[in-house]
């Protein structure tokens, strides 16, 4: 009995050791892209992660992933990591019923079973290219973003196919470095800088010094943040997107090399004469010199991927419109870089050619791109529901482009998106877009509330067979984590009926936007809807029905709410116009009233949500703050860009946001102070100056955004039964 017992103690350990032997042997066995897939799962589904076996295969030719059951193991195959976390993502979604947010605090709900691939599923990439970002959401919503953010949100692109994302965090290291081979101080380069929030436009050559200096520990950080996000999108093998010099240098430069081509840019956004910026000639020996000084730094900082984003005249003037001109200039930014990377490619925003048609006329346009050698140039056609201006260039003259959606201005909160239409031009441009057409992506300027949007134009770039109806039915499915016959109307309603029309800058609720007596005050606020707000209300009260806790379905509730009211809001505020016209003072009181009381349901209701809260932002910009003083300037900036986004008048209220916090502290005072001064002008009789009560509520507006004044908050509650109150509320 004894010698059985010691052998069987034996036969245990050994067997112990031989399975953590073949563990070891898979682990170190597996290729490197298996294993960056497989702690992806880990981190997405970890109950999941060891009952799925990733596959790497010899495809060289196509991005690809296939889907089938082995026994108990689910198996993913894939040409690359990226292929194999698209083909998660597409069993997640399509199995599972499982949406993956793109924000790190939003929980990830999944089975606890998982369910079986009866039949193998086979998918290939349309296209071999799929971008990611835009300069300005570095701005609007990843300033502050911490690890854990940009851990969530490179899984969520790696989910999502991209394979070519844009990488701007921590250039200021490397322009420190450089800006001090050529004699300026630190004092000088910091000052140089803009502040965080608003280092984006300083890199498109719109705006320099403006909320500056930038603290060196920002500089630091960001430099060190920056090699963690490279090297997991390295390791998930995406091509990340960094810098070239592009020509703006500080205006110092011009006493030290007083012989160098160095322009004023104009003004931009209204800003004033000491925040322009400054442009040095490509043509220019000084430029080649500096180039190669930018790009050494950074591949020794930052390594490279010979993707380099260059965006010369970004909503500024060239020096010359004539064609020869920009040929010239085109030529030599390409020889620039190529001079220092053999492998360059120039990665071009096609934003100016559609926002400046005028100019970038489509000689200009061929001139411009066709001066660079084929295929070391490739333009993203930024705005694809609006415009895609492959069709106006002659499909870019043969050089390779992506077609993009772009779909959110400033990152304001609005529910905007031509779904169908949307659809129908990436397959057009598939089809008959040249096979220059390599690729689809995104250029979102923020992340506002419609994120299957981005999910729906990134799975066109795969063959996946579904339709575009079955792709909304399972959608709905996984924002209410059940097959619900209401959830399914819904989402056909919004996408058939609320999602008919591409977004446009300055889209946002007229609860957000500057009180005027009637339309909207500015460009940078507008309210209109194209859709009828009735039919949002009853997709809204339907969505009421559907029993789920999920947290993507109370986002919904809320985002539909939040969007419904505030376009009743509108209707409340003519009906007070009217009043005032009338000199009808008890009716005026009486819709006012009403109009308080909303704004005071919007706040609670966006309290709801995570995602809309101000609370969130301010602490996020705080923490980045190695001082109490620090802290506070950093909540200052984060607080100015969403207000009155900086010094000038042309650019307030364009990134105003629908969020808890914010409407409380600063959307509704302002309608306070309006509401009271037509009240005042009935009971006086006299008429409403709207140039004097601007001059008062531009005091409040700039004051709210650099105090440092505590915000009060509400507390978030059910929002399914916060919103049947507010509907009951009134009558909608």
């Amino acid at each position: 009995m004894f010698v059985s017992m010691k052998y069987r103690r034996l036969f245990t350990v050994i067997a112990s050791f031989a399975v953590l032997f073949a563990l070891c042997l898979g682990f170190f066995s597996a290729t490197e892209a298996e294993r960056q897939a497989r702690g992806l799962a880990r981190r997405i589904v970890p109950l999941y992660a060891d009952k799925i076996d990733f596959r790497q295969t010899d495809d060289t030719t196509i991005d690809i992933f296939s889907i089938y059951s082995e026994g108990s193991k689910l198996v993913i195959e894939g040409n690359d990591a990226i292929s194999m976390a698209a083909g998660l993502n597409h069993y997640l979604k399509n199995y599972c019923g499982v949406t993956v947010s793109w924000y790190a605090f939003e929980p990830v709900q999944y089975p606890a079973k998982m369910p079986a691939v009866e039949t193998p599923v086979r998918v290939e990439a349309r296209v071999k290219d799929r971008f990611f970002l835009n300069y300005c959401t570095f701005g609007y919503t990843m300033p502050w973003w911490k690890w854990e953010d940009w851990e969530r949100f490179i899984d969520w692109m790696a989910l999502n196919g991209i394979n070519m994302p844009l990488a701007n965090t921590g250039q200021e290291a490397v322009w420190q470095k450089v800006w001090r081979m050529h004699g300026l101080s630190d004092d000088e380069i910091r000052s140089y800088f803009t502040g965080p929030a608003h280092l984006a436009w300083h890199r498109m050559c719109n705006i320099d010094h403006y909320d500056g200096p930038l603290p060196q520990t920002w500089i630091d950080s960001q430099a060190k943040l920056q090699k963690r996000i490279l090297r997991r999108e390295r390791g998930l093998g995406m091509r990340p997107v960094l810098q070239a010099f592009g020509g703006h240098v500080p205006e110092r430069l011009k006493e030290i090399y007083p012989e160098a081509q160095i322009t004023d840019i104009p003004s931009w956004g209204g800003f004033q004469s000491e925040n322009l910026c400054h442009f040095l000639a490509p043509m220019d020996p000084l430029y080649a010199q500096i180039q190669r000084e930018y790009m050494t730094e950074q591949e020794k900082m930052f390594g490279t991927d010979h993707i380099y984003g260059v965006d010369l005249f970004n909503e500024v003037d060239a020096p010359s419109w004539d064609p020869e001109t920009l040929a010239e200039i085109s030529r030599c930014a390409y020889e620039s870089m190529a001079s220092v990377d053999p492998e360059a490619v120039w990665l071009q925003m096609g934003w100016m050619f559609y926002y400046d048609r005028e100019h970038w006329t489509p000689e200009n346009v061929k001139a411009y791109l066709q001066a660079v050698p084929q295929g070391k140039v490739v333009i993203l056609d930024y705005y694809l529901e609006h415009t895609p201006v492959w069709t106006l260039t002659d499909k870019f003259y043969g050089q390779p482009y992506i077609l993009c959606y772009l779909g959110n201005f400033g990152g304001n909160v609005r529910l905007a998106g031509n779904f169908h239409q949307a659809s129908e031009r990436i397959d057009d441009a598939i089809v008959n877009g040249g096979d220059n057409m390599c690729g689809i992506g995104s250029t979102l300027e923020g992340f506002g509330i419609n994120q299957f949007m981005y999910e729906f134009v990134l799975d066109k770039a795969w063959s996946s067979g579904i339709s575009d109806e079955d792709w909304v039915r399972t959608l709905a499915s996984r924002r209410t984590g059940r097959v619900d016959p209401h959830a399914e109307n819904v989402w056909k309603t919004l996408t058939d009926s609320i999602y008919i029309a591409g977004s446009f800058s300055s889209q946002t609720p007229l609860t957000c936007a500057r009180p005027c007596l009637e339309g909207y005050w500015s460009w940078t606020s507008i309210h209109n809807t194209r859709y009828d707000n009735a039919t949002l209300i009853r997709a809204w009260k339907e969505l009421l029905e559907v029993p789920s806790d999920r947290y993507a379905y109370y986002s919904d509730v809320v985002n539909l709410g939040t969007q419904a009211l505030g376009n009743h809001f509108a209707l409340l505020r003519d009906q007070f116009t009217a009043a005032y016209r009338a000199s009808d003072l008890e009716a005026a009181r009486s819709v006012a009233d009403q109009m308080l009381q909303l704004l005071d349901d919007l706040d609670a209701l966006a309290a709801c949500d995570h995602q809309l809260s101000l609370k969130r932002w301010l602490d996020d910009a705080s923490a980045w703050g190695s001082t109490p003083e620090e802290s506070a300037y950093y909540r200052r900036n984060a607080r100015t860009i969403i207000t009155v986004w900086g010094d000038s008048k042309t650019l307030l209220d364009y990134a105003t946001r629908l969020w808890s916090g914010l409407v409380k502290s600063y959307c509704a005072p302002r309608w306070e102070m309006y509401i009271a001064e037509i009240l005042s002008c009935i009971e006086d009789g006299r008429e409403y100056d709207q140039t004097a009560f601007f001059e008062r509520l531009t005091e409040f507006e700039k004051s709210w955004a650099v105090s440092d004044d505590p915000v009060v908050y509400n507390e978030p509650v059910c929002p399914v039964t916060l919103s049947r109150e507010i509907i009951s509320r009134y009558g909608l």
